[in-house]
């Protein structure tokens, strides 16, 4: 889990500093499949009763702002490229 939770900003950070519109998309899609990941994780580890349903509402609440936060950054990065 703490893998693809720093994975997210990383992938993020490093596409930021690239010259390459495309390959921050190209980044900014990997941040969101580790997003992902996380949250997968998240919810087996409610199912195994590693954390209870509230700590991982929180979490998934968290993650799900951050994924809108990536989808948006996308959307505007996809309208400068003019292509969707």
């Amino acid at each position: 889990m703490q893998r693809a939770a720093v994975s997210v900003p990383s992938n993020i950070a490093e596409g930021h500093a690239r010259e390459s519109t495309r390959e921050y998309l190209h980044l900014l899609s990997i941040s969101l499949g580790s997003l992902a990941e996380l949250e997968t994780r998240l919810i087996l580890c409610e199912r195994l009763k590693f954390l209870s349903a509230d700590e991982v509402g929180q979490a998934l609440s968290v993650a799900d702002e951050v994924g809108k936060m990536l989808r948006g950054v996308q959307r505007g990065l996809k309208e400068k490229l003019n292509y969707r």
